[in-house]
């Protein structure tokens, strides 16, 4: 539930109407905006007498909201989160570009790589030391080590470092990491999540392989109740009965989330299509769709990738991606 207060209010008239709706035994999630102050009721608010709320002089206007999330909805924080990521600012008009391989595969390629993202014009560095992968038999990831090796790139080109976390067990291995990814498959892993929410660390959160916008919000939702609120949500397409695409990118999920959440949104397109010459057009789609970022995966030898390969750029069509984007991103009243 939501109330809207009217601006005129005094201070004492708002405390007051504080304490009692605290006294009903719920919580109070209030956010001042430019042209109004509202009150996110938090709780059980079906012993809330809406009629009498909306007897109230202070009281503006009274709305019993339907979704279970509370503290990503932009109905309780009406400004768009901007979440800063060692520099790099996510939401508003800010437009990242994450890039980097699949996996980590080796120091060398990954310093490699890095070095020709940044020239390119990415702004922060991706690679998997975790891997899910759905065969129990393919590349798994190098782990801890991968991590490392991470962190040495960071060192030699100076691009903040994302990378994904599988298991709580592995938690204190990412205290120096900018950005943890939670994939598609663990958006749901709940306790991981919780976890997660304990860090004090942005948060990449990918949508599931067939999950609702609801659910991927609720995953935002259990993050945000542990104390973290600095999330990014990831549209990396869903699973449908289109054989042509690895997975179906939902770009429809973009202009709903922008009403539903204050929370920024970016788009995979490499997971999505799971093609490398669909990068392009399903990047230049996302940034008309309203998309705040994209991380895509490049590879400086995609035939000889361990991961992904026939998804991943080399770094000269990254960099091609990259002038196409800057071409459409003043139409959209956002810049790199």
């Amino acid at each position: 539930m939501i109330v809207t207060v009217k601006n005129q209010c005094s201070k004492r008239e708002f405390d007051k109407l504080i304490s009692w709706i605290k006294s009903l035994g719920l919580d109070t999630h209030v956010s001042a905006g430019a042209n109004a102050t509202v009150i996110g009721l938090i709780g059980d608010t079906s012993r809330v007498d809406i009629e009498l709320l909306h007897s109230l002089e202070i009281v503006e206007a009274v709305t019993r909201i339907q979704e279970p999330f509370k503290n990503a909805n932009r109905k309780f924080h009406p400004e768009d989160s901007i979440i800063d990521v060692k520099g790099v600012k996510f939401g508003g008009t800010h437009f990242p570009i994450i890039a980097g391989p699949c996996s980590v595969e080796s120091e060398k390629q990954v310093i490699e790589i890095a070095k020709a993202v940044k020239e390119a014009g990415a702004t922060m560095l991706r690679g998997g030391a975790f891997k899910p992968r759905t065969s129990p038999y393919a590349f798994q990831g190098m782990g801890v080590d991968g991590i490392k090796i991470l962190q040495k790139a960071r060192e030699e080109v100076g691009l903040p470092i994302v990378t994904e976390i599988m298991s709580e067990k592995y938690i204190d291995a990412f205290e120096d990491v900018d950005m943890v990814q939670i994939g598609a498959r663990n958006m749901q892993n709940f306790d991981l999540l919780k976890a997660v929410g304990r860090l004090n660390k942005p948060v990449l959160l990918k949508r599931g392989l067939a999950n609702t916008i609801q659910e991927w919000l609720m995953s935002a939702e259990y993050i945000m109740s542990e104390g973290n609120n600095n999330i990014v949500l990831c549209e990396r397409g869903i699973r449908t009965f289109e054989p042509y695409t690895r997975n179906t990118l939902d770009l429809s999920a973009i202009p709903i989330l922008k009403e539903k959440t204050h929370l920024p949104v970016i788009v995979d397109p490499s997971h999505a299509s799971g093609l490398s010459r669909l990068v392009k057009p399903m990047s230049l789609a996302s940034v008309g769709a309203g998309a705040d970022g994209l991380i895509i995966e490049v590879h400086n030898n995609p035939a000889k990738a361990l991961c992904d390969g026939a998804q991943s750029l080399r770094p000269e069509q990254f960099a091609d991606v990259v002038k196409a984007i800057d071409v459409m991103l003043p139409l959209v009243n956002k810049e790199r």
